[in-house]
């Protein structure tokens, strides 16, 4: 079993309760033998319904170019590309979940708790909007810049449902969909999330650029 194997690797220390679950996947609180809170993240085995979805942000990333379409590998090829994402955007210093292991079908990363709690994650930013968030467009949008001009990434699902608001501290989460600049619909991906953000902060009153504007200037255009 996965868990056993990351144990005996002295990844995981003590695995604590389930904190999230949805179709795709399971997280669950856990400690590192060093007493660090981890979130461990088992992928469920793909369905259809996945394999539908997914597919495109696989093909076209030069980084999977020979993938098994068996559901079973599938899903570790998935696991494994948003441990792979996770590390450049953390390499880059945008603000993500440290990643600490990839194996089969789970996924080991930094737990992000809630302000003074432990094993409770940090509420999304749909539910828990920033207090300044003329700031946090502008952090957010650079982070969006940074990650196309520095790492070649792009997050391809970027919304307030994929950002963590600890203490007004943003943190991006679910990172499997993220594709490289070179990914044929790299353009496409990058102009949504561009809008998605540019959408919530426009519904709290912020006043915001166009996204053509913001989009030409994270392409250098």
């Amino acid at each position: 079993m996965a868990i056993y194997d990351l144990a005996n690797d002295g990844i995981i220390g003590v695995m604590h309760g389930v904190v999230s679950t949805g179709k795709e996947a399971r997280i669950y609180w856990a400690e590192s033998p060093k007493g660090e809170d981890l979130a461990v993240k088992i992928f469920l085995i793909s369905t259809a319904e996945f394999r539908r979805g997914r597919i495109k942000y696989i093909e076209g990333d030069p980084r999977f170019k020979r993938i098994r379409r068996d559901p079973r590998h599938l899903i570790y090829t998935w696991c494994m590309k948003e441990f792979r994402n996770l590390r450049l955007a953390y390499e880059v210093q945008v603000p993500v979940p440290r990643p600490f292991r990839a194996y089969r079908n789970v996924l080991v990363m930094e737990f992000i708790n809630a302000p003074n709690e432990r094993g409770k994650p940090a509420p999304l930013l749909k539910d828990a909007p920033p207090d300044d968030p003329e700031k946090a467009l502008d952090e957010i949008l650079n982070y969006v810049y940074k990650l196309y001009n520095e790492a070649e990434l792009i997050h391809a699902d970027l919304s307030e449902y994929n950002i963590m608001n600890q203490g007004n501290r943003l943190v991006i989460i679910d990172w499997g969909s993220a594709v490289k600049a070179s990914h044929p619909m790299a353009d496409e991906f990058l102009f949504r999330d561009i809008s998605n953000v540019i959408r919530f902060f426009s519904k709290l009153g912020v006043e915001t650029p166009d996204p053509k504007d913001v989009y030409e200037w994270i392409k250098g255009a």
